[in-house]
């Protein structure tokens, strides 16, 4: 019987290195899946196939798409969608260096890196920014609900969907802005993390608030920080069994649904982004790729 991949829904590593994949133009899409159905894959490893590696050997996933690129009043979300993308995680960056060389070694006939993203965590889990990321998370079977798809779903049961997007944050506004003024734009005190209702519309957590869409909107996000030199910014990762959830909210917060913009767009910019589908995995510990079969 297959289970979703463990590092889903695993806590947060110290370390991280994201991977991203673009198909070579003479590389063979079935030669990728079938080195990927022979990898290990534990806590520490977790995989996601992009649409267009899956409809090069003429398959599809039902509910997986490319991302969308979205324009709204004074902000703009690109795609920059790949083949496939690796998510490495654990707590000695060194050690997560030999693992990305041999992995990008393993696929290099066929794939080419097109971002690779340095990842760590920052003062028990916090953003660059000095707010916290997945305070509403859902926990436990609540989580499990909202990242992974059904039993009931046949050869996708224990999949899930992922969300990927690099946001470069822009440190020298952060720097001029008043805690109030940031407080406003999250929508939670840096302070102490409470929520607070006087927070105006455009604040974060009321443009993504999960319980106010209809369906509601659950994903489970496992965000991560990065910097390289004096750039850096959050690498967000959103789980959910289905693309929609993550979808309402982009589209909201790109003010798409009522012109109202979030605030994150005052400090931050989305520089990167990518749908994929993540397999689950057989009682072999390799990823079950039969939805593909």
């Amino acid at each position: 019987m297959s289970t979703f991949q463990t590092g889903i829904l695993a806590d947060l590593p110290q370390q991280a290195i994201f991977i991203e994949f673009a198909l070579k133009p003479n590389g063979d899409a079935q030669a990728v899946l079938d080195d990927l159905s022979l990898l290990d894959v534990d806590e520490k490893i977790v995989f996601g196939l992009g649409q267009g590696l899956i409809s090069a050997v003429g398959k599809t996933i039902d509910g997986l798409r490319a991302f969308p690129a979205l324009s709204g009043p004074g902000c703009e979300v690109p795609t920059t969608q790949a083949s496939l993308w690796c998510w490495l995680r654990g707590s000695d960056r060194g050690k997560l260096f030999h693992q990305a060389r041999q992995i990008a070694l393993g696929f290099e006939k066929q794939l080419r890196i097109s971002k690779i993203t340095n990842c760590y965590k920052y003062s028990n889990g916090l953003d660059l920014s000095g707010y916290e990321d997945g305070t509403e998370n859902p926990t436990e079977d609540a989580a499990v609900k909202a990242a992974i798809v059904s039993p009931s779903m046949g050869d996708l049961a224990g999949s899930s969907f992922v969300a990927v997007q690099n946001w470069l944050h822009d440190f020298d506004v952060l720097d001029d802005l008043p805690i109030a003024e940031t407080d406003d734009i999250i929508g939670r005190r840096k302070l102490d993390n409470e929520e607070f209702e006087e927070a105006p519309v455009s604040a974060h957590v009321k443009r993504t608030a999960q319980e106010t869409f209809d369906p509601e909107a659950f994903v489970v996000r496992r965000s991560m920080p990065w910097s390289e030199g004096l750039e850096g910014g959050f690498m967000f990762i959103a789980f959910g069994a289905t693309l929609n959830s993550y979808e309402a909210q982009l589209k909201r917060m790109a003010g798409l649904e009522d012109g109202i913009v979030d605030g994150l767009f005052k400090f931050t910019t989305p520089i990167s982004g990518s749908y994929f589908w993540c397999p689950p995995v057989n009682e072999q510990g390799h990823l079950d790729l039969t939805a593909l079969k």
